[in-house]
Formats: structure tokens, sequence, C-alpha cells
């Protein structure tokens, strides 16, 4: 019994004295513990709020894991009776330290510049963020050095003299880095600027110690050696102080001398700044501009704002189909270049061939509508010859509620949504318009202002019909007012009959009355004797 004893009081002094061993490599004395426990909480918390950083935590603790093994092993020399002075307790002990150092170092950087940096609003580059802890490493190992008793004024004095030989030897990797290090310094170019390079343009996706990578249109990714960025002309593109992003863009077309530029520019400019198109600034609006007079036309650009830059030519094409959808309600086409000849076999034939078919689909869609029922065959040959046709492109309003009008369109092809807004709310889609379907009887017949919006869905083809062009027809045959007032009456009243549910004897008063108040309107309107 008194030999286990004696053999517990040995192991036990052993272990305190390995302990205290443990402890004196440390330098840390009693606060070993505390700072292993310091530093796995820390550990953990890191890792918890930057899921991100998780990778230079596990770097960290892989350092201080090796740390305390290293001095395990320098305690354990030193149990074995190892002197302080010997080489290998020296050589690991200073090792161990220098490895906890940067353990350290690496975790409070974390919370320095990940953690603590961006809730104060301060976001430095990931260059400055790489030299502040890489001189502090370098500050950590000076400083056990000069503890081991290492003679510093040799060392940097060798240093400095290979330090030339390499700087003279990667002086291209150096301008690289340096390069690297001003453009993050002076945020000239940040990540998630578009920039054009010599012939390259593209989106910065990075900026690292040697180059910088912009991504393309075309789905290349360009790396730049740094170096040549600095000593390059870069132009960020849609970047102004102050201002969103968002870079002016041009789209060039022509159109014939016979018409003149105020009603080509007026046309187009309208038919842009009316109603929005996607990845155009609404400010500054979009302007059109004549920039020359060539061999047999003018020249025109539309100068507009790009919001999304990755979507250039998608949006330009957007506003090419605009402006061909404008020139084409008044009639015009563009411009064909002098130099193109076109040699066609044209005759007295073959223009009243064309003429006839394009006079019957006209006649189809005036007996597609139920308005002009009462006209005769003739009165709707005549008309016909009355019809314009007017094209519109996707999102382009035919008619705008509260505007004034005196228009009819008959939809020959295409969609369009009609919206109402009511006083104080947005616009709703109440229903929707197809082939065969017309707005505007009442601008018409009566004059009176737009009660809804209409917006194409699509490219949608119209014949218009205004009211010069109806009246020579009222003015023959006034009784027809009272065919399509009794007809635009009953329409009216059906609609109020469900909506109001109202009886059968209710509903046939209102249509009279309905109709007495419309025939007088029509009439009015259009100057027809009583």
């Amino acid at each position: 019994m008194a030999g286990c004893i004696n053999r517990w009081r040995v192991a036990d002094k052993e272990t305190v004295e390995f302990w205290r061993h443990l402890q004196v490599a440390s330098g840390l004395g009693g606060g070993l513990s505390w700072t292993a426990l310091g530093f796995v909480l820390a550990a953990v918390a890191a890792g918890a709020i930057l899921p991100s950083a998780r990778g230079r935590v596990r770097g960290a603790v892989i350092l201080f894991s090796l740390a305390i093994i290293g001095l395990l092993a320098a305690a354990a020399l030193r149990s074995g009776g190892s002197e302080i002075t010997h080489v290998g307790y020296r050589w690991v002990r200073h090792l161990s330290l220098f490895f906890m150092g940067l353990a350290i170092l690496s975790l409070a950087g974390i919370f320095i510049f990940d953690v603590l940096l961006p809730r104060i609003g301060l976001n430095p580059p990931a260059i400055g963020r790489d030299l502040i802890v890489a001189a502090s490493y370098i500050f950590l190992a000076l400083l056990l050095l000069r503890t081991a008793g290492v003679e510093l004024a040799g060392i940097i004095a060798t240093s400095a003299v290979v330090t030339a030989v390499i700087g003279f030897s990667l002086q291209d990797t150096l301008g690289n880095i340096m390069g690297g290090m001003a453009l993050q310094m002076e945020r000239s170019i940040t990540v998630g600027d578009w920039v054009r390079i010599d012939a390259h343009e593209g989106l910065v996706k990075e900026i690292r110690w040697r180059q910088t990578s912009i991504e393309t249109r075309n789905w290349d990714t360009v790396v730049i050696p740094n170096s040549v960025l600095m000593k390059s002309a870069v132009v960020v593109l849609g970047k102004r102080t102050g201002q969103p992003r968002q870079r002016r863009t041009w789209v060039y077309f022509n159109v014939d001398f016979r018409h003149a530029p105020s009603r080509i520019i007026e046309t187009v400019r309208e038919a842009l700044g009316n109603d929005p198109i996607d990845n155009v600034a609404i400010e500054p609006p979009p302007n059109v501009v004549l920039m020359d007079y060539k061999e047999s036309m003018g020249a025109y650009a539309v100068r507009y704002w790009l919001v999304d830059l990755s979507r250039d030519d998608p949006t330009s094409s957007a506003v090419r189909g605009r402006i061909y959808a404008a020139l084409g309600r008044i009639g015009i086409r563009p411009s064909i270049p002098a130099q193109s000849v076109f040699l066609t076999s044209e005759n007295q034939q073959r223009r009243e061939r064309k003429e006839k078919r394009e006079l019957q689909k006209r006649l189809d869609a005036l007996s597609a509508v139920e308005l002009f029922s009462p006209l005769t065959e003739a009165e709707r040959l005549e008309l016909a010859g009355r019809l314009r046709a007017v094209p519109f492109t996707r999102g382009e309003a035919i008619v705008r509620q509260g505007d004034a009008g005196d228009q009819l369109y008959i939809i020959a092809s295409g969609e369009a949504e009609v919206q109402v807004a009511v006083a104080g709310s947005p616009a709703r889609v109440v229903a929707q318009l197809r082939e065969g379907n017309f707005v505007g009887e009442m601008a018409l017949l009566t004059g009176e202002p737009r009660s809804a919006t209409v917006v194409a869905l699509g490219e949608v083809h119209c014949y218009a019909l205004d009211h010069d062009g109806f009246t020579n027809i009222l003015k023959q045959r006034p009784a027809i007012a009272a065919d399509i007032s009794a007809l635009l009456a009953r329409r009216r009243v059906e609609l109020a009959g469900v909506r109001e549910q109202l009886t059968e004897e209710a509903r046939h008063g209102r249509v009279h009355e309905t109709q007495r108040d419309l025939l007088g309107r029509i009439r009015s309107f259009f100057d027809l004797l009583v």
C-alpha cells in the first residue's frame, strides 16, 4: 500500500512538473488555459457569424493545434532532462509560439476586417487587408527572433541585398502586384464596374494581386495583368459621380429627304417617351437628332440611356422596333440606300391585283365590326378607302384614358389589353382585345375623351378611321346615325343591366333614353340636319 502511494506521489509530481514546463514554454504562465479556451470560443463564434470565412477559421484552428502540439513536445523535452538552452527545445518552442501567434492574428483579422469594420461602414480593399495581416506576421517573426537572441541587424542588412536581387529579377511580377495595390487603394475601378480596355469590354469580376478579370457579354473571361492595366486607358462605362449607373447608347436610322426632319424627330421622340421600354432610363429621356445628310436620305440617331449594361443589343432592338412602328403609323418606311437597285416588273394588272387584295382586307375588317352593320355594301366600300393602316409595337398605347380623340381603331392582327385607372388607384387590366375587335367608337361618333387605355401586347396592326372619313357617309344618309345610336345604346344597356341587375322593363326604358342622348350627340358632332 505504501508503494502504491509513493508511485502516485511520483506520478503526480511528474504531472505537475510537466504542466509547469508547458506553462513556461508557452510564455503565458497560468494564462495558457484561458488563451486556449478563448481561442476555441472565438473560432466557433467566427464560424457561426461568417459562414464564408469558415475556411480561414479552419486554417487558424490547425495552426493553433500545431502550436499546442509543439508546446507539449517542448514540455516533454524539458521533463526528459533537456535544458532551456538546448537547440532542439528552443526551435520547437519558438516555432510553436510562431504558429500560435499566426493563429491568433488570423482569427483577429477575421473579426476586425470581416465583422467589426463593415459594421461601422468601412470596407478596406482585400489587398490592403492582406498587407496589414502580412505585416503583422513579419513583426511577429522579428519579435520572436529577437526574443530568441538572434541579431536582427545582420538579417536586415542581408535581406536588403536579397530583396534587391529578387526585385530586379521579378520586376514584372512586382509591377503587377503594385498595380493591383494601387487599383484597390484608389478604387478607380471596383468589382461590378463595366469597363472597356483596348478591344475588350466587360464586367469586372475580381481584382487580385497579379491580375484583373473581366467577363464579356460573349461569356468570355479576359485576364489582364495589373501592370498592363495601369499603363492603358480604361473607360469605366456608365459611371458618373452622384448619378445612377446608365450609359448613353445610339441607334441609327435613315429616312428619305421628302419627309420633314421636324416631323420625323417629333414622331419618334413621342413614340419612345410616351410608353416605357425595358432597360431604358426615364431620366434623362431619349432624344432624336438629325446627324447628317447622305446621298438620298437624312441620317437620324436615337440616343437613349441604357440601365442594364449587359442587355445592350436586346434593348437597342426594342428601340428599333419602336422607331419602325412609329414611322409606319405616319406612312413612312426607313430609307433604302441609293446604291441599291430593285427591279420589279410592274404593270397595271399587277397594281390592280395588289389594290384589290388590300381593299378586300379592309372590307373584311369593317364587316367584322357590328357598329358598321347598318351600312350598305357601297358605303362600306367607300369607308374602306378611307381607312388608314397604323402599326403599333409591344408596350405602346393605342389610345390613352382621358385623351381627346376622334379616331376609331379596328384591330386587324395582334393582341392588346384594356386598362382602366380609377382616381387614386393604379390602372388594372379589365379585358383583352384580338383581331376583329375595335376601340374608340365614342371618340369617332361623339368626340368624347377616351374611357380606357389600350396597350399593345406585341406587334399590332390596326386600321384607323377618323371623324372626317366618316362624315361624308353620314352627310349623304343621316338616317344611319339613328341605327348606330340604337346599336350603341343597346350594347351599353346590356352591360349596365348585368351590373345593376335591371328588369326587362327597366332595360327597355333605358335603351330609349340612352339612344336619344347618343343620337343628339352624334348629330351635334357631325353637324347633321335633323
